[in-house]
């Protein structure tokens, strides 16, 4: 079978037609970057190989993103019958998100773009079809990830700079050699490195993790940065410094599922599924980072628990939209912190987060803030 039909349709699906990303997309095989992959079979992970190009390509030329490791254990790697568990800690994103990110750099022919989170290598192919190898530096945590990558990008005769580095650390390029950041992990704070790496003017663009928050910022004079959260959505994986992530809080969340709570209230509104409220979600991962998130329906009782590293927890339970029970416990008040917000945005008639003001210290201080609002980072 010949890919070529169907990059041209993925193309045609995530670019408009005078978009300068097209001919990268069309001309990109990404089937070769995503051999393998995992999908989720209720608590554990299934391994998908390919048994011919038909199912390769139907799956690869999807506008979907596809994980490629959970936790510390690779597609590429595995055996038929491996069904890990945990968190997804790489992917290959959904085009359209990739060239979002890269059309929100604003590149101009040979600018050097610094790409964070190499992950398959397919942005990375991307941009360099667009700028050229030589205009691109690309960085993952994963030693495995960048050697891959730097096979596949070979076999297509792409030859950008990817190498092994911490994000949040020192990065191969140059001080002020950079024009645009573009990174595809999410961090809470935005590390000093990458406005060190910025020119000035230069143009950064990044998510907050634990939000759906696009940030876009260019380099000041004084080394920081100053821009906007764009009213985009975006969701990447957070920034890792190792082979995994830290245990997850999935005891906590099992506890809380049926214990009674220090605290016993009627909410004043209905269970949300807070994970997919992403403006909601943004603002109590703002307001209070960390907390980790369960959503269950059943003939039509919902059920959604919060928990935090810090040994708080919630759990609210309603019939349909009506008032729920709530149990909470811990230091915090989680539930109380939601429906706060819930309250404010009801009084004001929107949450303040698209939008804001970005301003950056030089040492990565992160301060978002529109009319009355600002948190910081």
């Amino acid at each position: 079978m010949n890919w070529r039909p169907h990059a041209q349709a993925l193309a045609e699906s995530v670019t408009h037609r005078s978009s300068r990303w097209r001919d990268p997309v069309a001309g990109t095989p990404r089937h070769l970057f995503v051999p393998r992959w995992w999908e989720r079979a209720d608590a554990r992970w299934a391994l998908q190989a390919p048994h011919d190009e038909g199912q390769w390509y139907a799956a690869t030329y999807r506008d979907a993103s596809l994980v490629t490791r959970v936790g510390p254990h690779h597609a590429d790697r595995a055996k038929a019958d491996d069904h890990p568990t945990g968190r997804p800690t790489s992917s290959a994103t959904l085009p359209s998100l990739v060239v979002s990110m890269l059309r929100h750099a604003y590149l101009e022919d040979g600018d050097q773009l610094l790409y964070v989170g190499t992950g398959t290598g397919y942005g990375t192919a991307l941009a360099a079809r667009r700028l050229h190898s030589e205009k691109v530096t690309s960085v993952d945590v994963d030693p495995y990830l960048v050697e891959t990558a730097r096979e596949r990008l070979d076999t297509i005769a792409l030859g950008p700079r990817v190498e092994t580095a911490d994000a949040t650390g020192p990065l191969p390029v140059a001080a002020e050699s950079t024009d645009s950041l573009v990174s595809m992990v999410s961090v809470r704070t935005i590390p000093t490195s990458w406005l060190t790496a910025l020119r000035l003017g230069g143009r950064l663009v990044t998510t907050i993790a634990g939000t759906s928050l696009l940030v876009t910022a260019e380099k000041d004079n004084d080394g920081g940065a100053t821009g906007h959260v764009q009213w985009d959505r975006a969701g990447f994986m957070p920034v890792r410094h190792g082979d995994d992530y830290p245990p997850s809080l999935a005891p906590l969340l099992a506890a809380a599922r049926h214990q009674d709570g220090e605290e016993v209230t009627t909410g004043p509104y209905p269970v949300v599924q807070v994970e997919e409220a992403w403006d909601l979600d943004s603002m109590l991962s703002l307001t209070a980072p960390g907390i980790v998130h369960e959503y269950r329906e059943h003939k039509g009782q919902r059920t959604a628990i919060m928990a935090h590293a810090d040994g708080s927890w919630a759990r609210a339970t309603a019939e349909g939209t009506g008032p729920p029970t709530v149990h909470q416990g811990g230091p915090q008040r989680l539930w109380s912190i939601l429906d706060g917000i819930r309250q404010d945005w009801l009084a004001t008639g929107e949450l303040p987060v698209r939008g804001a003001r970005v301003f950056i210290s030089p040492e990565g201080r992160t301060i978002l803030a529109r009319g009355k609002w600002h948190t910081q980072l």
